[in-house]
């Protein structure tokens, strides 16, 4: 699970205008890093020109999804992950950052503001802490205890149904015992009466 990409841009009347981003591009090789940063930041753009006001979607690019998020004031996000990482923790990542930007940044500023002029120093901390979706995000943590639970239960339940196996071998024996038993009973009574008439 990864992230690659955080992006934060306004959707204007014919394009969308970059305002921030951040990336880690650490599992591409040195020489591709420019190459797929352009690329990424270029995507971003196309997606939230594309994506109506208000509206959230998931974009499928070959082995990584695009999860847009444009909010009815024109602020919109992009996050670029790989197909394992959560959606719900990549919307839950986006409403944060969305909501922690128009609040630090004067919506005044968006329209004509870059990279370089908008003071927003928060992003390259959320891809950071994001990164591992179990820790930066309640739910997922929440969802992670859960499954091991279910595992540790999962186990518990095998060895008793094991366990269950053998009393039932052992109940088994014993009714064949008792049948055997009243079979010898039955046998020992006859005998005996034979032996009493004589």
């Amino acid at each position: 699970m990864k992230l690659y990409s955080l992006s934060i841009l306004h959707k204007g009347a014919t394009k969308a205008n970059l305002l921030k981003a951040a990336y880690d591009l650490s599992s591409f090789s040195f020489f591709q890093r420019s190459s797929v940063q352009e690329f990424m930041t270029f995507t971003s753009a196309l997606i939230v020109e594309r994506t109506s006001q208000g509206s959230r979607a998931s974009v499928k690019e070959q082995e990584y999804l695009c999860h847009v998020y444009v909010r009815n004031d024109s602020l919109g996000a992009v996050v670029i992950a790989d197909n394992e990482y959560p959606q719900r923790v990549c919307f839950t990542l986006l409403d944060k950052v969305l909501e922690e930007f128009s609040r630090q940044v004067d919506s005044i500023d968006w329209p004509s503001g870059n990279p370089e002029t908008i003071n927003y120093k928060a992003l390259d901390i959320h891809l950071a802490k994001y990164q591992n979706p179990r820790e930066a995000d309640a739910m997922s943590k929440v969802q992670a205890e859960l499954d091991e639970t279910k595992i540790i239960l999962h186990n518990t339940m095998e060895s008793l149904l094991e366990r269950g196996e053998k009393l039932d071998d052992l109940v088994a024996k014993s009714e064949h015992l008792g049948n055997q038993s009243k079979a010898f009973y039955k046998t020992a009574r006859k005998q005996n009466s034979c032996c009493e008439i004589m």
